[in-house]
């Protein structure tokens, strides 16, 4: 787990890459990678290529990076795991082949060599990486099929830039400034940005499951290898046959065993949830090294269903592992929260509990933590999965009276709320639910798109909405065919909450600390395996319950009964009295009692990336 960066100068009239502006995008990313840096410029000062390494995977010099390959002349540099290295390796030696390395580093400027851009359908794992081709005198990029690993781009004046970070992009001074209107539209709708959007207009994130070539006529569009809506589309006539139990944890442990391979130990996060309870439990068998767990808890939640701790002490006990426990206080909130704040890379009103976690994992000595996060897309863990399909049958009629739902809600969200306390989202139902998108947007907004004039002045929502249609971007998220709504929901919950708010905090969070994290649940063989039997089932009560039997033990029968919280901080009550969050205060719009916490931080947060106060 690195950090990656490069600048390529590939118009014929623009400047030289300039080695300073290079040093400065790396050393932003300096927690990325504590381990070693290195960089590399062509004799002719056209690219630039640099890197930050957190050792994992061959802790030797020799596997430092950018990485060339003196067969081809072609470089790399690379960021994340390929968890099925070792047997692609003895593949390519089998073809003649021959390493100098025990990286999967090397492997992949190998395999590049072998097969160029189809190399990506070989690969099992999460990732970001740059190739220089030195023959083609192309560049080629890629990121892994679900995205977990992030790469941020910017091309203007003739010159291409990209990095692991946005704000490493603007530390090396060439980019514009200039917000996007249509991020902070997607920001206060969904309380993330979502890709390819970044805050800034210049720069855009390479989407997941694409890869990105550059020559001298600048880059090209990007290509899409891999689609998880299509990885979600099943034909309702024809289910597959149900998977049974032994089935479904020989998939699990498959995953859990690639999530293992590392040339340092790796620990996990412990919290009162199935998904990491059960990984804890399948990763106690797969490993001969006895697990460390970190779990981390909140003095306002103690005594509260809030609380993992007690639970979290049970599954560690239950299985054997080490644990460390940690009470995390508002007065550690506001010592952090400067650097919490500079380390978050786009706004998002999650991921303060990943950095806590993380920091009590690298305060351990772990460099690698094995998260649950993915297993609610997967299993159907959220509420959405029962909702959804109960807002499609509600909001029906508005399917065969166009205007209907419209002039309801412009009705209702005057009324309603002032009289009776209900939801503003309520009044939207027949306008939104009667489509998978609308509905998921009713389940998943921070604020609806009739809202967003509370928190954006008239022209910058103009031009964000005009560039922006959150309804078409979450029409891509669904699958093409007729798929069955488990299935829409899931592609949904994956493409949009998934990947641009939780896999996005996890990595600028627990990068922050040196910590690369783990998410077997998260794994696109995992989900060919399990995802076609996973779409055509009901939702159910005890959705997780495949996950839960699957490690030997069971998970314990108290975590499985236990409602679902999800992982809790107590942000809404530190914003209250926090002397560092209190901008919101200045708002009169959220001021007003009935405004959710949520929106009081995103208020908070837009004004932090805006640069407007």
């Amino acid at each position: 787990m690195c950090g990656i960066a490069g600048i390529y100068a590939f118009g014929a009239q623009s400047p030289p890459v300039q080695s300073a502006e290079l040093c400065a995008i790396s050393e932003r990313m300096r927690p990325r990678g504590p381990d070693g840096e290195g960089s590399w410029i062509s004799e002719d000062g056209r690219l630039g290529l640099a890197h930050r390494r957190l050792s994992i995977i061959d802790l030797s010099d020799r596997a430092a990076q950018p990485m060339r390959d003196p067969e081809r002349g072609t470089l790399i540099t690379f960021n994340g795991e390929i968890y099925n290295y070792r047997a692609i390796r003895d593949e390519l030696e089998s073809r003649g082949h021959r390493f100098r390395t025990t990286s999967d580093t090397e492997v992949l400027l190998k395999l590049y060599g072998a097969e160029g851009r189809e190399m990506l359908t070989r690969l099992r794992g999460m990732f970001a990486f740059a190739i220089w081709d030195a023959e083609r005198r192309e560049l080629f990029l890629a990121r892994d099929p679900l995205g977990i690993k992030p790469l941020y781009y910017a091309a203007q004046g003739g010159v291409f830039r990209f990095a692991s970070q946005v704000k490493a992009l603007m530390a090396g001074g060439a980019i514009s400034r200039d917000v996007d209107p249509a991020a902070r539209v997607g920001f206060f709708t969904f309380g993330s940005v979502p890709e390819p959007l970044t805050y800034f207009r210049a720069v855009r994130a390479l989407p997941a499951g694409t890869c990105l070539t550059v020559g001298s006529e600048g880059p090209a569009t990007p290509r899409s290898y891999y689609s998880l809506a299509d990885a979600w589309d099943v034909d309702p006539d024809r289910p597959p046959e149900p998977a049974d139990e032994a089935e479904v944890r020989a998939a699990l442990l498959d995953s859990v065993r690639h999530h293992l391979v590392a040339d340092v130990p790796v620990g996990a996060f412990l919290s009162a949830g199935i998904d990491s309870a059960a990984l804890v439990g399948l990763m106690a068998e797969s490993s001969r090294e006895r697990i460390r767990t970190v779990t981390i808890g909140f003095s306002e939640f103690e005594g509260s269903a809030l609380d993992e701790v007690p639970l979290a002490s049970e599954v560690a006990e239950h299985y054997g592992v080490e644990r460390r426990i940690r009470q995390i206080s508002e007065q550690e909130l506001e010592a952090d929260l400067p650097r919490i704040l500079d380390s978050m890379d786009q706004p998002s009103i999650d991921g303060i509990n990943t950095w806590f976690v993380s920091k009590t994992a690298a305060e351990e000595g772990l460099k690698v933590a094995v998260s649950g996060l993915g297993g609610d897309e997967l299993l159907g863990g959220y509420s959405n999965f029962h909702d959804i399909p109960r807002y499609l049958k509600l909001a029906g009629i508005s399917r065969h009276l166009p205007g209907l739902g419209r002039g309801v809600r412009r009705l209702a969200s005057a009324l309603l709320p002032a009289a009776f306390g209900i939801s503003p989202k309520a009044a939207g139902m027949l306008e939104y639910g009667g489509t998978i998108a609308g509905a998921y947007l009713l389940k998943r907004a921070l604020f609806m798109p009739w809202e967003l004039s509370e928190v954006l002045e008239s022209d910058l929502l103009e031009a964000g909405l005009e560039d922006f249609d959150v309804l078409a971007h979450l029409d891509g998220l669904v699958p093409p065919g007729r798929a069955p709504i488990y299935a829409c929901v899931a592609a949904l919950e994956a493409g949009q909450y998934m990947r641009n708010q939780l896999l996005r905090d996890t990595d600028w969070a627990s990068m922050a600390h040196s910590l690369e994290v783990r998410v077997p649940l998260v794994d696109h063989v995992l989900l060919r395996r399990l995802g076609p039997w996973l779409a055509t089932r009901a939702a159910s009560s005890s959705p997780k319950k495949p996950l839960a039997m699957a490690p030997r033990p069971p998970v314990p029968d108290a975590l499985v009964t236990r409602p679902k919280t999800g992982f809790m901080t107590p942000l809404d009550r530190w914003l209250e009295t926090s002397g560092q969050l209190g901008a919101w205060r200045r708002s009169a719009a959220m001021q007003r009692p009935s405004v959710h916490w949520a929106r009081r931080f995103a208020w908070n947060l837009d004004r932090e990336f805006a640069g407007t106060g």
